[in-house]
This record gives C-alpha cells, sequence and structure tokens, in this order.
C-alpha cells in the first residue's frame, strides 16, 4: 500500500461498482457488503464535498423480463450518485456511455470501491485502463465471493494496473 495519494478533484471520479441490495446482501469476504457499503458511502461523501463526481454503476441481467429483487441501487449508494451507469455485462464501459460521461466532465483518474473486486471492479478498470485513465483502487472499499479472489485481485492485478489504497491514505485536493 502507499502511504498518501494525492488527486485532484476536478480530474478525479469515484466509481461505485454494482452496489445493489441484492448484491451487498451475498455472503463476501474478506469484508461483508454491509462494511463495503459504508466504506463506499464514506468516500462518496467526501468527493462529494471536494466537488469530485460520484458514478454508480450497477448491472442488468440482459434479455430477462424483469430484473431480480434487490437489483436497484443501495437507496443511500443513489442518493450521493452524480450520475448512474446501468450496464449489462461484467464490466462497466461496455455499450454503457461512461468514457464519454467522463471525459465530458473532464475526469482522467477513477478512484474504484463496490463489489465484486475481481469481477465488476477488475473488468471495470481494465477497460478504463484501456481508455488511459489513471486508476486507483480502495482495497478496504471493496470485496469478492472470497477472500482469496479479492487478494489476487489487489495483490496481483490492480498493483499492475494502477495503485492501491486504503480509504485513509486518499487526499483530494
Amino acid at each position: 500500500m502507499i502511504a498518501v495519494i494525492t488527486l485532484d478533484p476536478r480530474r478525479t471520479a469515484l466509481v461505485l461498482i454494482d452496489l445493489m441490495d441484492r448484491i451487498v446482501a451475498n455472503q463476501l469476504a474478506p469484508y461483508p457488503g454491509s462494511q463495503v457499503l459504508a466504506a463506499s458511502l464514506d468516500l462518496a461523501r467526501t468527493f462529494r464535498a471536494a466537488g469530485a463526481p460520484v458514478v454508480a454503476v450497477r448491472v442488468e441481467r440482459p434479455n430477462v423480463a424483469e430484473q431480480p429483487p434487490g437489483s436497484d441501487l443501495a437507496a443511500e449508494v443513489a442518493a450521493v450518485a452524480d450520475e448512474v451507469v446501468v450496464k449489462r455485462t461484467i464490466g462497466g464501459f461496455h455499450g454503457t456511455g461512461l468514457h464519454e460521461l467522463l471525459r465530458a466532465r473532464g475526469v482522467d483518474t477513477l478512484v474504484f470501491a463496490g463489489i465484486a473486486t475481481n469481477l465488476g471492479v477488475e473488468s471495470t478498470a481494465r477497460a478504463a485502463g484501456d481508455h488511459g485513465y489513471r486508476l486507483v483502487f480502495v482495497e478496504d472499499a471493496m470485496t469478492a465471493l472470497t477472500a482469496e479472489e479479492h487478494r489476487a485481485s489487489v495483490e496481483l492485478d490492480f498493483p499492475r494496473l494502477g495503485e492501491v489504497a486504503a480509504a485513509g491514505e486518499l487526499q483530494l485536493k
């Protein structure tokens, strides 16, 4: 982990992945969904206070008439999100307009939190890297189905894609 990462709020967005009631309620590790939700909301309030946008990404299952119960964003996330993007794949960029939305706001740095570390977060981050964004991963504001999957992304993959930090190591100024 890095001691402090300083971010320019005019060029940085917080991207919250799949913080939906049905996903937050899953058996997750190494952190329970409720803890990740609380950490993500703390980050969102900090980002908004600094003038940085908060983008919530949620998944919808394609080709079904009705989404499963709990498929909306957690109410607290919907309340703090400046933008909501709906994805129909694992990652948040394909066919969603997310890249265009971020570029229109002048964003070149993305800070990631959400569920699941090795699926929605990592897939979205890989595409973001392909688009040239600087990437920051908040390790204690994401979780996975197993601690091993979370650890593999955080320790093996994310350091190759960007910077890994704890929530308390971020500074917006």
